[in-house]
């Protein structure tokens, strides 16, 4: 059975930064491409992020570029999306995703899918 878990999130205020986590079991981690989504309420889910299965490739959404980055370390299996000068905006579930296929890791069409963390940033 796949699982993906999310860890990390919390309650910070603006300006400050989070390191969030994921991690999978059931599946061979340097055999899969992440991405990482969030979603607001009332809002649709927005892709943030996605990385190769070898972790050289990844792309950023430009909402988000420049703040927000993603690493993925195949000798930890895990993944890891980085959040800085956070803002009341950022408050959302976020979540990650896994998929064999990059591409489709990246039009947030991914196989495997974490229950979510939630952020919540306060101004």
């Amino acid at each position: 059975q796949v699982q993906v878990a999310e860890s990390g999130g919390g309650s910070v205020q603006a300006g400050e930064s989070l390191r969030l986590s994921c991690s999978t079991s059931g599946l061979k981690f340097d055999d899969y491409a992440m991405g990482w989504f969030r979603q607001a309420p009332g809002k649709e889910r927005e892709k943030l992020a996605c990385i190769s299965v070898d972790g050289q490739s990844s792309s950023t959404m430009p909402s988000v570029r420049g703040r927000f980055t993603i690493s993925k370390d195949n000798s930890k299996n895990i993944l890891h999306p980085q959040m800085n000068s956070l803002k009341p905006e950022d408050t959302a579930m976020y979540y990650c995703a896994t998929d064999v296929r990059f591409g489709t890791v990246c039009t947030g069409r991914a196989e495997y899918w974490g229950q979510g963390t939630q952020v919540t940033v306060s101004s």
